[in-house]
């Protein structure tokens, strides 16, 4: 059984860095694609996010560039700004073993700045259809003498619409050279795509029940869409996450939800395709550090992200398959670490909940949380488990919510909450439930 970096190919100087990096021992999907990389095969992989993929092209790619020329050599494309911000960052640990330059391109970013950098040499390019096409151009890249090429979440990048682009892209390429496409499903477009592209492409595949599932416990809470704000409330003070992630549906309900919790005293921030490149860098920053709490991002946004430290993913929508369910909740319960996926489903989704549990051969565990909540006494109970916190969860950091709540009267608490005005919340009962 391999052990470690060198039996698979890799230099020594490289696998020194690695070991200085906590990187010791090779995941599956590098024991099954680093040797025919290195050796320049084309390769297909089916892996999750959170499987290694990354370093599983990066460091074959790194070894095989030849930092004595001054052409692009090596391309590697993704379908969202954060994913080819990380595989940068990734590639920056590394780089300085042979001296090999990178340049991140994608939009958002200052074109001229980019250009001024171009004129310098660039071995490596990761970044997005779009902006990479702007670049090819305007002449201001050139890969004729491109010899690798990785499309990172090929699915998604078909998914999004980017096929066209890429087909553009590939066009400005050599017909020699040699290509690999990573993918969290073999899709009939993502085959149509390695049978348009690759020679006789080596096929790898990990299952994702091994990968993302099986250090996740899972839970469903059943509700209604009118309680299904103060449902996720009501799980965030009792579960307590170091990190979670909570996906919505579209960009606006993002929006809404962040400002919800926002103003309940929670410290969260949202991450959508709508927010400026500067206010995206800064959210993800402020996630990676542990500034934030709670992100709510759409699937686009977050999708590749491999963030260390997030506890609990929470679908606040439920999601429209399987393989998006199984994405989401590869957020969380990495490295051997245990983690925690909420699901959020409303009656009229029982129908998707039970296909959900069907393919993954499971019954997940169930809440139900149909009735809305008594405000008082959930009130009361945030009290109680934000005093009693601090010992019985070490691991995780208690709510500004909660802290807000901390010697408030309950009649103080519902005279914050109105002064707030938060549309759909509920005031205080006195023979009905009214609007606030």
């Amino acid at each position: 059984m391999i052990k470690d970096f060198m039996e698979l190919g890799i230099e020594k100087e490289m696998t020194d860095r690695l070991e200085k990096l906590k990187i010791t021992t090779p995941t599956p999907v590098q024991i099954k694609s680093i040797p025919y990389i290195l050796k320049g095969r084309d390769v297909i992989a089916q892996a999750q996010t959170g499987t290694g993929k990354t370093l599983a092209f990066l460091l074959p790619i790194l070894q095989n560039i030849d930092p004595s020329s001054n052409e692009i050599q090596a391309l590697i494309i993704t379908p969202t700004r954060e994913l080819a911000i990380q595989i940068t960052e990734e590639a920056q640990k590394l780089i300085s073993v042979k001296g090999i330059n990178v340049l991140s391109a994608y939009g958002g970013q200052d074109v001229e700045k980019q250009l001024s950098k171009l004129k310098g040499n660039i071995h490596l390019v990761i970044g997005t259809p779009g902006r990479l096409l702007d670049h090819l151009r305007r002449e201001s890249i050139n890969l004729d003498k491109l010899k690798m090429l990785v499309l990172d979440e090929a699915d998604q990048m078909l998914h999004m619409g980017f096929i066209e682009e890429v087909d553009a892209i590939l066009n400005f390429t050599p017909d020699e050279k040699q290509v690999m496409c990573f993918s969290a499903t073999f899709n009939k477009e993502v085959k149509k795509l390695a049978k348009n592209y690759m020679v006789e492409p080596h096929y790898v595949s990990v299952k994702s029940e091994n990968v993302t599932l099986d250090e996740i416990e899972q839970i469903i809470v059943k509700t209604t869409d009118r309680g299904k704000q103060d449902a996720l409330c009501k799980m965030i003070d009792e579960q307590q996450p170091f990190m979670a992630i909570i996906f919505c549906r579209t960009k606006r309900r993002v929006s809404n939800l962040n400002e919800a919790l926002r103003g309940r005293g929670y410290n969260s921030d949202e991450l959508h395709g709508d927010l400026s490149q500067a206010k995206r860098e800064k959210v993800m920053k402020d996630f990676r550090n542990a500034k934030l709490q709670l992100l709510v991002a759409t699937d686009v946004a977050a999708r590749g992200l491999d963030i260390g430290g997030v506890t609990h993913v929470y679908n606040y929508d439920m999601m429209l398959d399987t393989e998006s369910y199984i994405h989401r909740i590869g957020r969380t319960g990495r490295a051997g670490e245990k983690g925690v996926a909420v699901t959020f489903v409303t009656p009229k989704h029982s129908a998707s909940l039970e296909k959900l549990e069907g393919d993954l051969k499971a019954d997940i565990k169930k809440i139900e949380m149909i009735k809305h909540h008594n405000k008082e006494e959930h009130f009361r109970r945030g009290n109680k488990e934000s005093e009693n916190s601090g010992d019985k969860n070490k691991r995780g950091r208690e709510t500004q919510g909660n802290k807000e709540k901390k010697g408030m009267t309950f009649k103080d608490f519902l005279e914050k909450e109105n002064k707030r005005g938060r549309k759909g919340k509920r005031g205080p009962k006195k023979t009905s439930s009214k609007r606030s």
